[in-house]
């Protein structure tokens, strides 16, 4: 499985919004209101000057990239009789944690607990454990691995000992933790949407520019409503973005417009 690109099912097209250009033109909009057409209206839009530090999410990582597992991954133990099988696999969100829990539930054993994590949204389940006992060391486990947009789902077959409160804890727990630090991961990074408002002059100096930088989704759109410029849209790596943006001063002119969502 190859990770997926954060944002690589939103081509932007410019071409097939040419009348929404046209009359957002004929309504002397400003160049940013112009760029939020352009790249869409879901994300909200901020000058790239003006724009804040980079986010983070509530685990203190840098919002523009995550690791996740690349493949489904299963981990088997025995202890004191009872059967434990954890299974990791990446999820999306809600909807795709629930599709992967009912693909690999086992309806004949005796609990299947689980835990998801996807950015800052969790949810865990003991599946009849005592409270606290499963799902939660599970999710304990996908926190301290780092890994995220991930689900593990531990099924367990009752062996006939009891394994008390803290044996439950450390059987969940640890099984699930094993289970993620065999799993192949990668790191996907998010694609940042860009655009720049430039003279058709310095369009070449631009196009060495994203051309350095291997910008993808390289657009460009004339009808700015004003004269000899240009609106030119692209994608670029979350951690290359203020690189980028420097170059594109440096070389193109500290005055040129840039903008980001």
């Amino acid at each position: 499985m190859t990770c997926p690109s954060l944002g690589s099912g939103e081509n932007m097209s410019i071409n097939g919004s040419n009348h929404h250009f046209h009359q957002l033109v004929s309504r002397r909009i400003s160049p940013s209101q112009l760029f939020a057409a352009i790249v869409g209206p879901r994300r909200s839009m901020v000058m790239a000057a003006a724009a804040s530090s980079p986010g983070t999410s509530s685990n203190g990582r840098r919002g523009g990239a995550y690791t996740t597992i690349k493949e489904k991954v299963v981990v088997e133990r025995e202890i004191k009789k009872s059967k434990f099988i954890a299974i990791a696999g990446s999820v999306s969100d809600e909807q795709s944690a629930f599709s992967f829990l009912s693909q690999v539930r086992d309806p004949r054993a005796t609990h299947n607990c689980w835990a998801y994590k996807v950015g800052a949204q969790y949810r865990s389940n003991d599946d009849g454990e005592p409270s606290g006992t499963a799902g939660k060391p599970i999710y304990s486990a996908i926190e301290s691995s780092g890994i995220d947009r991930v689900m593990v789902v531990v099924i367990r077959h009752f062996g006939g000992i009891k394994l008390g409160t803290g044996g439950l804890v450390r059987a969940y727990g640890g099984v699930a933790s094993e289970c993620l630090k065999n799993a192949p991961t990668c790191l996907v990074k998010s694609k940042v949407p860009m655009g720049v408002e430039i003279p058709y002059e310095l369009l070449g100096v631009l196009y060495h520019q994203l051309q350095a930088f291997h910008a993808e989704d390289v657009k460009q759109d004339y009808e700015t409503g004003k004269d000899v410029t240009t609106m030119v849209t692209f994608k670029v790596d979350y951690d290359q973005m203020e690189k980028l943006e420097e170059a594109i001063k440096a070389n193109c002119g500290r005055d040129v417009p840039l903008y980001k969502s």
